[in-house]
């Protein structure tokens, strides 16, 4: 790990005015920054601790109009927390799935939306081609290992999958994000924050220098409690998803009102699976019915040698989730 001066911000103030300096990088619960510092990845001059906001930026509220969670608040509370746990469990889901209790009772819900890749070309520096790493090198995972790399939203320039699960269920469920910045603040659907990466991979999501995730906002609504996260992954303890699904349904009088589908693990961001909900809508929901929503879900993934698969494994999956989702009460 390189050397890098380290300062704590006491509020939001302070720290957008230092993390609006070239070479800073924020550090809320630490996970995936020291992570990839350590492997020389990410290369911060200056680490601006959060830590002191989490007290304005941590809570967690549920009314009437929906869901709060503070930017700060830490994974392992989110996921046990009653009112997340009765009518939000794709939340839930998602946050218990992922990665071990140690790593969840330290993440912060920002940290988790915001951490990168896991494609081994990115992560390994002695690979030259990262056009996420270093713009304009290349791809290796194109020709090279890419079995668990994406095969929705992929490009020329980069087929590097999103690994995370909590961001599809927000996605799923309509999310709002709260952001603050030097210019002030302003509101974005979670679905906008990450980019895909058309010839600019490096580039990664919509915030600009130095802003923060503040808070996230899920909007109540009928299909929240009959919802859940599917997550299928090479071994059951801590790993990351080969594929997953979010989904969320209202039905009503034996058809589908609503639908919201994400999925993960197959794309190279949170994946909104708009074609598929489309399908589903007025109609009872039975295998066949999950079936070709799941194909239209995957019409448009694109393979690379060892991930061949995926689109296969990703349509099951869904199945699978949509099928649970139909069977639960809510």
């Amino acid at each position: 790990m390189r050397p890098f001066a380290y300062v704590r911000a006491a509020d939001a103030a302070e720290a957008l005015r230092l993390g609006g300096e070239a070479g800073a990088q924020y550090l809320a619960g630490g996970t995936t920054l020291i992570d990839l510092a350590k492997l020389d990845v990410m290369r911060p001059e200056t680490v601006v601790d959060l830590g002191g906001l989490a007290a304005r930026h941590g809570a967690i509220a549920a009314d009437g109009s929906g869901l709060t969670l503070g930017a700060m608040a830490r994974m392992a509370e989110v996921a046990e927390h009653p009112a997340v746990l009765r009518d939000y469990p794709v939340i839930a889901q998602s946050l218990q799935l992922a990665a071990s209790q140690q790593i969840r009772n330290m993440a912060t819900l920002a940290g988790n939306l915001l951490q990168r890749t896991r494609c081994p070309y990115f992560r390994d520096v002695s690979w030259s081609q990262c056009n996420k790493r270093v713009p304009g090198s290349g791809c290796a995972a194109i020709g090279g290992v890419n079995r668990r790399l994406a095969v929705l939203g992929v490009s020329e320039a980069c087929i590097a999958s999103y690994p995370g699960d909590f961001a599809q269920a927000l996605v799923a469920l309509d999310t709002v994000v709260e952001l603050t910045g030097a210019e002030g603040s302003r509101t974005l659907p979670l679905e906008q924050l990450h980019r895909l990466p058309g010839t600019t991979p490096h580039i990664e999501t919509e915030l600009k220098p130095g802003e923060l995730i503040t808070a996230l906002r899920v909007p109540a609504a009928r299909w929240t409690r009959r919802s859940l996260y599917l997550k299928v992954r090479d071994r059951a303890s801590y790993e990351f998803a080969a594929a997953s699904a979010a989904v969320a349904l209202d039905i009503h009088e034996g058809a589908v009102r609503e639908a919201r589908i994400a999925l993960g693990g197959v794309a190279t961001k949170p994946w909104r699976a708009r074609e598929a909900e489309a399908l589903l809508a007025g109609k009872p929901l039975d295998e066949a019915a999950a079936t070709a929503a799941a194909d239209a879900a995957f019409a448009g993934a694109v393979t690379h040698g060892d991930n061949a698969h995926k689109p296969e494994l990703g349509r099951r999956t869904l199945v699978r989730a949509l099928l649970q989702a139909a069977a639960m009460e809510a």
